[in-house]
């Protein structure tokens, strides 16, 4: 397993200011995100392309990972932009890319036919698909996350303990979509908050790592921190990389 950052958690800079100041947390892997809010708008990921491509040849102490398609899947260019995505991972020889599932009320054939095209377009690439887990979307329950991979023949999981924690009475037991996890996107929570200072959490980081290491999961578990106010982001950022590597 290797420690990685996402760029969501230094906003408002160019991707090459980002990737230096996660090199000074000495972190050596980063995930990307494509989105309206992301280092790279979807409508731009053409205009871009050769620009990242040429940067992440450049880079020698970071390396992106994986690419977070924030993109709502009923955006009208969603495939042309997605399939775009999976272009950019290509030639940056990355592994996987997660996206957003349906909301609650998509019929589930429906919803089994879309991440279908999704995963055909990612094999064409020679990108793994990862389906997010959140609350607010038909991942929000495990038991429909194994429904969703046991339909659709090499789809992944994009696992985020978060949404099965936050606003909940008792969270919930992921352990059964471990086994199709192709990507983990952690931060710190509680029952009341979605994100807390490292370590105020609930979050059982160690027993997740050895819940993944026996399954011989060798992918990044991705920090994805957004600031809060009157907190040191470069200190969170730096605690959450010690922490996780101190339980690898």
């Amino acid at each position: 397993m290797i420690v990685a950052a996402s760029t969501s958690c230094i906003s408002g800079e160019p991707l090459a200011d980002i990737f230096d100041r996660l090199v000074d947390l000495e972190y050596t892997s980063a995930e990307l995100v494509i989105g309206e809010h992301g280092v790279v708008s979807p409508s731009q990921i053409a205009e871009q392309h050769d620009t990242i491509v040429q940067l992440r040849r450049s880079l020698r102490r970071i390396v992106p990972v994986a690419i977070f398609f924030d993109v709502e899947p009923e955006s009208p260019e969603y495939l042309e932009q997605f399939s775009a995505a999976c272009q950019l991972a290509k030639d940056c020889k990355i592994a996987a890319i997660t996206a957003h599932a349906a909301v609650p009320g998509t019929p589930f054939n429906e919803e089994i036919d879309r991440l279908r095209e999704l995963v055909k377009i990612g094999i064409y690439h020679g990108v793994v698909v990862g389906v997010a887990t959140e609350s607010g979307r038909i991942t929000e329950t495990p038991e429909t996350v194994v429904s969703l991979c046991k339909h659709v023949k090499g789809l992944g999981v994009t696992l985020d303990p978060s949404h099965y924690i936050f606003n909940l009475s008792k969270p919930k037991d992921y352990e059964s979509i471990l086994p199709y996890a192709c990507h983990v996107r952690l931060r710190d929570t509680t029952q009341k908050q979605f994100q807390t200072q490292i370590g105020q959490g609930v979050v059982d980081f160690g027993r997740l790592v050895t819940l993944l290491n026996n399954l011989e999961y060798r992918r990044a578990l991705c920090v994805d921190l957004a600031p809060i106010p009157n907190v040191d982001q470069s200190a969170e950022l730096r605690k959450m990389r010690l922490l996780l590597e101190s339980s690898l």
